[in-house]
């Protein structure tokens, strides 16, 4: 267990001592595919980290989900809320996978970050990273058209969960059309036509759900923003 934490952000500038400290209080819990950890409105008592699988983070809007977040083995979730007192979670998680999690209880964490400084700091840094992530997504929504949001997406997935094979990129994380969709905010026709475009123009492949890019200069010549 604190093999696993000293390589997560949040925890890096703990010592060995508060390591295995907090580690010693982390329970296990485990997920099949498309469990629901959370609804929007819950309690939120517990803190997530990822051993393994994937979770959405999702909104429901009238009946059309939005998908917030992308959350992986070494990612942590549902910090927001043990961050106010009676805080309720903001959004759905669902696994995607069969997935297995550590989870800390909220009276735990806090008794915790108010004997290390250095956590409260690196946990109020990365919040704004993700509200700064967050604002990125409200831009792309607000201001892009569907094609350049479908193509934003897959650079996107290929930054964050790339694994380069030769002079290709290969996204390990598999998503149907519809997932894509629901992070973008369109509908699963729009994804399917984009995806064949970059097929046919050999810029991209797809076997087994999974998105391999073949020529990441010809799919950044595609977009019309890119950050």
């Amino acid at each position: 267990m604190a093999a696993l934490i000293r390589n997560i952000p949040l925890f890096q500038d703990l010592s060995e001592e508060e390591l295995r400290g907090i580690s010693d209080l982390f329970r296990e819990r485990k997920y099949s595919k498309h469990s629901i950890v959370f609804f929007e409105g819950d309690p939120g008592e517990e803190l997530f980290i990822i051993k393994s699988g994937t979770v959405k983070i999702y909104k429901i809007d009238n009946t059309k989900q939005i998908t917030l977040a992308l959350f992986r083995s070494g990612d942590f979730f549902g910090e927001m809320s043990l961050m106010q007192k009676d805080g309720v979670r903001s959004a759905h998680a669902e696994t995607l996978e069969p997935s297995v999690f550590y989870t800390l209880r909220r009276t735990t964490f806090n008794e915790f970050m108010v004997r290390t400084p250095s956590l409260c700091m690196r946990l109020l840094e990365m919040t704004m990273d993700r509200l700064r992530g967050a604002n990125e997504q409200i831009h792309a929504l607000t201001f892009l058209d569907v094609r350049t949001r479908i193509l934003k997406a897959v650079f996107q997935l290929s930054q964050e969960y790339g694994e380069s094979e030769t002079d290709k990129v290969l996204i390990s994380i598999k998503l149907t059309h519809q997932e894509i969709a629901n992070m973008v905010g369109t509908v699963r026709e729009s994804v399917t036509k984009v995806l064949q475009e970059l097929q046919d123009d050999r810029v991209i492949s797809i076997r087994n759900k999974q998105i391999t890019i073949e020529n990441m200069d010809a799919l950044k010549r595609k977009m019309t923003y890119i950050k």
